[in-house]
């Protein structure tokens, strides 16, 4: 469910009218719901009750402050990839004890910036990221508490590029070896281990692979246990899917999801963390765009659209699909025709949709991308110099520009001459 609904033939952000904002703001534009993005973090936290738990967002998602800032006084910890992601997360209001660092590539000054700044845990993807955090605590006078993230070896059943759960992802280390490491890891002074750590994917839309996996990981948690190892937190990741295309079934609901948590691991006493991102944030945002031409093509009809891949790249690098609806909602029983939907980027890549049936639209006509608010404005780039999109946040019947589209001399001016120029 979203609060981006059709009123009196247009559609709205919760109480305001999509076009006004296009008025004030200019198209191509990225505009969020407050409602939500709070309710979507409500579902998450109501599905674990009755387990201590934290829902730490993946801010990877979608970080703008003021997306931060709102999930950050609903209680939300956050799970950040990367120092910027830190110093983000910080910035809204976030404690250090409601900040997990995860990521395989963290470097020693990430590792002293969250040392010195406070963390939750570190969750550990290798042996040598081991050994490292281990010299910087040392270093500090500290100790850093880790999660270390094992590799099930189960099929998320997702896009390979979004996967990361099976033996050949990058992620983690392979489940079979996890004692092993956990025992090295009880040698290292500047470490205390707290927990385990685990995800297997994004975008899932079957509950099976989490059972499988966090049955694997029941199993670690009393081999561990066993061993000796205090293990009081265990990390489940995130990754549960949304629904992109709304004339497909429905993806699984958190409480299903809470109810699979609760029957794989809710008996182990652990503390528990999830990750979610995209289900907060995907549906609580829309990409604004309006149309440029309308084109007629060999045995073809496109749409040129304002937005480009550079603006929204989920189709051109996952094949993604989003619905795409016009702003003014069609008349009843408006007849439809196959429109290639594209973007004005020299790429062929720079394509939305193909064959998509929409209604006749006409230049300055507004559409829509559904469920964009995920991996759509963090992946945006200025290619073919072309400004970033701005981003808006809506509040009832308020709506506040949230990241200014800069100017064209704003882009040029970041670049410096060397002196031989």
């Amino acid at each position: 469910m979203d609060h981006f609904l059709y009123r009196d033939g247009v559609l709205h952000a919760e109480d305001v009218p999509i076009p006004e904002i296009a008025a004030e703001v200019g198209t191509p534009f990225y505009v969020y719901s407050t409602a939500t993005l709070t309710r979507h973090f409500r579902l998450f936290d109501e599905a674990l009750e009755g387990l201590d738990h934290l829902v730490c967002y993946a801010m990877k998602a979608a970080s703008n402050q003021a997306i931060l800032t709102t999930l950050a006084r609903l209680g939300a910890g956050m799970d950040v990839v990367s120092g910027g992601e830190y110093r983000r997360a910080q910035a809204a209001g976030v404690p250090g004890e409601r900040i997990v660092f995860s990521g395989v590539g963290k470097t020693r000054e990430e590792m002293r910036l969250a040392l010195t700044g406070g963390v939750r845990q570190f969750n550990v993807e290798s042996e040598p990221e081991m050994e490292a955090l281990n010299e910087v605590a040392l270093s500090l006078g500290t100790r850093a508490p880790i999660a270390v993230r094992v590799n099930p070896d189960v099929d998320a059943k997702t896009h390979a590029k979004i996967a990361t759960g099976k033996a050949e992802n990058k992620f983690g280390i392979p489940i079979s070896r996890a004692r092993e490491v956990y025992a090295h890891a009880a040698t290292l002074p500047g470490l205390e281990v707290i927990g385990i750590d685990m995800h297997i994917g994004s975008q899932i839309t079957d509950l099976d692979p989490y059972r499988q996996a966090y049955g694997k990981l029941a199993e670690l948690t009393e081999a561990l246990r066993a061993d000796g190892h205090d293990i009081r937190r265990l990390d489940l990741g995130g990754g549960l899917g949304i629904p992109y295309e709304r004339s497909n079934s429905a993806p699984p609901l958190p409480m299903e999801y809470g109810q699979v948590v609760k029957e794989t691991v809710g008996h182990l006493g652990c503390e528990i963390e999830i990750e979610p991102g995209r289900l907060i944030a995907g549906n609580a945002g829309l990409l604004v765009s309006a149309v440029i031409y309308p084109k007629s093509g060999e045995g073809r009809d496109f749409l040129i659209l304002d937005a480009a891949m550079n603006d929204l790249i989920r189709p051109a690098m996952y094949d993604a699909w989003h619905d795409i609806v016009p702003v003014t909602e069609p008349a009843a029983g408006a007849e439809k025709r196959p429109y290639d939907i594209v973007g004005p980027v020299c790429e062929s890549g720079d394509t939305f949709a193909r064959a998509r049936a929409m209604p006749p639209l006409g230049a300055g006509d507004l559409v829509a991308f559904r469920s964009a608010g995920a991996y759509g404005a963090v992946m945006a780039s200025e290619y073919n110099t072309r400004p970033l999109v701005p981003e808006v946040l809506v509040h009832g019947h308020q709506f506040a520009v949230i990241r200014p589209r800069p100017s064209f001399d704003e882009i040029i001016n970041r670049d410096t001459m060397p002196a031989w120029l």
